[in-house]
């Protein structure tokens, strides 16, 4: 995405927001440890391997390397403090160009974590975890053909305990373990990269595209523009189904390798999509579907079952790869909330994810996506 705003969106600004959805949750007691990680990590760049490594995939280009050669985040767009009547919640905000606030997210959280689970289990046994992985993973050992790739950076349990995690799952898995969304043990561990374009991408098209009624099929336009087929997969649930579907026509279902499922009902999604790819005349089977909501195993093999044979599939797990240890799973996030000083929101099918500060622009973004 920060590449496809670097050409795309060079100039838009953007004000990002966090919340965390586990009520009571003392993130205050951190809140010392995630400023001084927070100053860390702004003090960090890129070493030359790392922008060797990303050089080398065949979508990167050349100029946005170069621009990550001389690229850090800067402290002065992200604040965090007590949140107001609240003895419990923090406040975290980041506001600044797009272009130098959107790689803030993934490591934030995934500091927001760490800091937690260092002050509130600082000596917690990983034995349970290792079982519970083993569990797992011996649950699809005889489903061959299965992808299930890892997700959880900005959610794990530690640094440590993610490369583990991704350590065992290569070492026993073999091909049905098909990748990681952490880039950087990608890189270590010669694993593929996978990933998609987010909801912020979505989200920042409300405010840049020409108009708001077509403002998600302007975002899908420019990111093919960038990738030129490259990245085909399409998230679905900025506005939920409906829209999408109507938005998604035969240029698009033809352009795109696929969508990702990220809320609402996994099974009708999935019936849904492929009943509209007959319609535009793709052939399901040629087409790929990501589920990635809230995963476990019992329910990736549930989704394999429905729709093995029928279209392609591939399972992206976080949480419960990464913070399934027998202890509370912190569900924190990090949204776009405004772009250009234009409130945007995403009208999700699960309302426990849809996220807006301003009640009338949602009202009105409902209005015309006729929600």
């Amino acid at each position: 995405m920060m590449q496809c705003v670097l050409h795309q969106f060079p100039a838009a600004q953007a004000e990002y927001k966090f919340k965390c959805r586990n009520p009571g949750t003392d993130l205050q007691a951190v809140i010392g440890p995630i400023n001084e990680e927070i100053d860390h990590l702004c003090a960090l760049h890129f070493r030359k391997d790392e922008l060797d490594y990303l050089r080398s995939l065949r979508f990167m280009k050349s100029d946005f390397i170069d621009f990550l050669e001389l690229f850090h985040l800067k402290r002065s767009c992200i604040q965090v403090k007590k949140a107001e009547g609240s003895d419990t919640d923090i406040e975290i905000r980041i506001r600044g160009p797009w272009l130098h606030t959107i790689m803030f997210e993934i490591p934030v959280l995934a500091i927001v974590n760490e800091c937690y689970y260092r002050k509130f289990y600082p000596n917690q046994d990983l034995t349970e975890g290792r079982r519970r992985l083993k569990a797992k993973m011996e649950s699809i050992k005889d489903i061959q053909d299965i992808g299930i790739s890892e997700y959880g950076t900005r959610r794990r349990f530690s640094k440590a305990w993610q490369e583990e995690v991704i350590k065992t799952m290569q070492a026993t898995m073999g091909k049905q373990f098909t990748g990681t969304s952490n880039v950087y043990y990608a890189m270590q561990l010669g694993l593929t990269p996978l990933g998609t374009m987010a909801h912020e991408y979505l989200q920042a098209c409300q405010a840049l595209g020409p108009r708001l009624r077509d403002s998600q099929k302007y975002a899908f336009e420019m990111w093919a523009k960038e990738y030129r087929g490259d990245l085909g997969i399409a998230l679905s649930d900025v506005y939920g189904m409906k829209p999408f579907l109507l938005d998604f026509d035969m240029y698009f279902c033809k352009l795109f390798d696929g969508a990702r499922h990220d809320s609402g009902n996994p099974f009708e999604w999935g019936e849904h999509l492929i009943e509209h790819y007959r319609k535009n005349r793709c052939d399901p089977k040629t087409k790929t579907l990501i589920f990635s909501d809230m995963l476990d195993f019992p329910k990736v093999i549930s989704l394999y079952n429905a729709f093995h044979g029928r279209i392609r599939l591939g399972f992206g797990i976080g949480t419960n790869l990464v913070n399934d240890l027998g202890i509370p799973a912190l569900q924190n996030v990090i949204k776009l909330i405004r772009c250009n000083d234009q409130p945007v929101a995403k009208l999700s099918d699960d309302p426990i994810k849809s996220m807006c500060e301003d009640e009338s622009y949602l009202r009105y973004l409902k209005s015309v996506f006729n929600i």
